[in-house]
């Protein structure tokens, strides 16, 4: 049986007020498979909702062990998230590396790679997916591939959409090459090319070049990102003594000609971070947060720029510095100050001591939402995270007089995610209000483990651009998303039900590692105002723990999913809507 939570009335302090209710419908749970890697919900549409499951399967055998791949099930649930067909591709797969479930203008696709050590050629296939049941509906179509001229030469590729969403984008590169260069494709709804590929290429060594985004925008530009390093001055060229130096930023027209490089400097500053968006139907969008000094722990301003997707004119320029004396005070629930306990008067104190302090933000803060309003201003949403992996080793000393011992190495990947950052750019580039909502988010995921008879699992966690790496974290992170119609933003998380009453800084905060003792809150902001207020949806007790950073919004309708791991037994799953009315 579903089940159904109403959260109560969001109140706004507008012009005229209006209440807003969410309504949160779970679907029955259902199990998967030990050892899920993956899991989101991909798409949906007036039949239904489709699930991505990723897992692991065996590849080939070797005399002690074996190797394994990733493969993945497709699940179909039905408007009442009644399981309508789960569909398991390990024997169409096999030989094979799953890429994605890819949909395009109403239809899906099953897209995997394969690499032959004889030609050494990386390969491209897509096959058709028939929605209604969830079995190929063709034979494997080759889309492209690329050769290696060297054995050392490493091939990678990542996929993406143009900006309406009619046409997959193919980006690739061979970084082993001392000049590298980046190959764009299209593909139509039937897999079939469109277009000329476009070639672009760059000067800078591949050790010193890290793409970090690239955006194919509406007019058919390409906007690529990347960071620039060099080497510190004194020591040997190792990847290990290269220092961030600058961003660069650069526009390329259908032919991959330069049509213009942003300049992103910022005399006596450095930057931290930067993060390029394509608003649909706007400008192309670049923020930038910056720091006073080269190696600072903090964060003192960020830079807007608003450019021109078609010939690369900036716009508009913004900077603006950051501390915390800027920070936007909440309102009380009472405006009798009489009636000010205890708790809440020290509360205000630390608060009114961060505010004259005057210090920057966290230099962890991270960009994760750009949102356009009516009045033509920019609601900017950013997160404080830092993503380590650390590994312990323990000793068996074996049994009995003289048993023999052995090592069990385990990995970890932390993911800490922080303090919410909400802020807003009028059209004229002033910075509206800016609140720091307080954060303690902990998810520690172990990769793997190994010992001294025999290996045992782990991964491999890149960062790059071209990294395929599993969408951890699951429970931590957030979700933004812009309510249609209104003017106003939701953000979505996780948090320790003794946070309920946490608003602003000055509060303390319980950390959150727990995931399936937490509520799910939504903090309803108003893009004008910038006024905002935190309520809780549901309790993750009630049903599978949420994942809402990997869920997919779809007009007023959030889709996310539920998911508890356990040591013993399959795990359990659910899929949920959140409905804002």
């Amino acid at each position: 049986m579903k089940k159904i939570f109403i959260a109560a009335s969001f109140l706004f302090a507008l012009t005229h007020l209006y209440a807003q209710t969410a309504t949160a419908t779970w679907g029955d749970e259902f199990k998967m498979r030990k050892g899920s890697t993956d899991l989101s919900v991909i798409y949906a549409d007036k039949t239904g909702v489709f699930v991505r499951e990723g897992h692991l399967a065996l590849k080939s055998y070797f005399v002690i062990g074996g190797s394994t791949r990733e493969s993945a099930t497709l699940i179909k649930l039905d408007k009442g998230f009644a399981e309508e067909y789960k569909s398991d591709f390990n024997k169409e797969l096999k030989g094979k590396q799953f890429e994605d479930f890819y949909f395009i203008q109403n239809k899906l696709y099953l897209l995997a790679s394969d690499y032959s050590k004889k030609s050494k050629t990386l390969t491209l296939h897509a096959a058709e997916i028939n929605k209604g049941d969830g079995q190929l509906s063709g034979d494997w179509k080759v889309l492209t591939s690329w050769q290696k001229e060297e054995k050392s030469d490493d091939l990678q590729f990542t996929l993406g959409y143009n900006a309406d969403s009619t046409k997959m984008i193919v980006v690739s590169t061979n970084e082993g090459r001392d000049k590298n260069t980046y190959d764009v494709k299209q593909f139509d709804n039937k897999m079939n090319a469109s277009g000329t590929p476009i070639v672009i290429s760059n000067e800078f060594d591949p050790k010193t070049f890290q793409p970090e985004d690239v955006i194919y925008t509406v007019s058919g530009n390409i906007v690529m990102i990347g960071r620039l390093y060099d080497y510190e001055n004194g020591k040997k060229k190792k990847t290990k003594n290269l220092q961030f130096k600058n961003y660069i930023v650069r526009i390329y027209d259908k032919d991959g000609k330069t049509i213009k490089e942003i300049n992103t400097d910022i005399e006596g500053k450095w930057l931290v971070s930067t993060k390029v968006a394509q608003i649909p139907s706007k400008d192309i969008v670049l923020a930038a947060f910056y720091s006073d000094t080269k190696k600072s722990r903090e964060i003192n301003g960020m830079l807007i720029q608003r450019i021109n997707p078609l010939t690369g004119e900036i716009l508009s320029t913004s900077k603006k510095n950051l501390n915390t004396s800027m920070i936007s005070a909440v309102d009380a629930d009472t405006d009798d100050d009489n009636d000010e306990s205890r708790k809440e008067r020290k509360e205000r104190e630390r608060l009114e001591k961060i505010l004259e302090d005057e210090d920057g933000l966290s230099k962890y803060m991270r960009f994760r939402n750009f949102v356009y309003t009516q009045d033509k201003g920019l609601v900017i949403i950013a997160e404080k995270y830092h993503h380590y992996t650390y590994t312990t080793t323990n000793l068996n000393n074996g049994v009995g007089m003289g048993g023999i011992g052995n090592t069990r190495t385990t990995t970890y990947d932390v993911h800490e995610c922080g303090d919410i950052m909400m802020s807003k750019m009028d059209e004229a580039g002033n910075l509206s209000w800016l609140h720091v909502l307080p954060k303690n988010q902990r998810e520690v995921i172990q990769l793997g483990s190994s010992s001294g008879f025999g290996s045992g699992l782990s991964f491999n966690m890149g960062t790059s651009f071209f990294s395929n790496s599993f969408n951890y974290p699951f429970y931590a992170g957030l979700a933004s998303l812009a309510i249609p119609g209104l003017n106003n933003v939701v953000v979505l998380f996780n948090d320790n039900t003794k946070n309920g009453d946490v608003m602003q800084p000055g509060q303390k905060v319980k950390a959150t590692t727990r995931f399936g003792k937490s509520d799910l809150y939504a903090l309803n902001l108003d893009a004008g105002t910038g006024k905002y207020k935190r309520t809780s949806l549901f309790s993750n007790n009630d049903q599978p723990t949420a994942m809402p950073r990997l869920g997919v919004p779809i007009g007023k309708d959030f889709y996310l999913i539920g998911k508890d791991d356990k040591i013993i037994g399959k795990t359990k799953i659910a899929v949920g809507k959140i409905t804002f009315k």
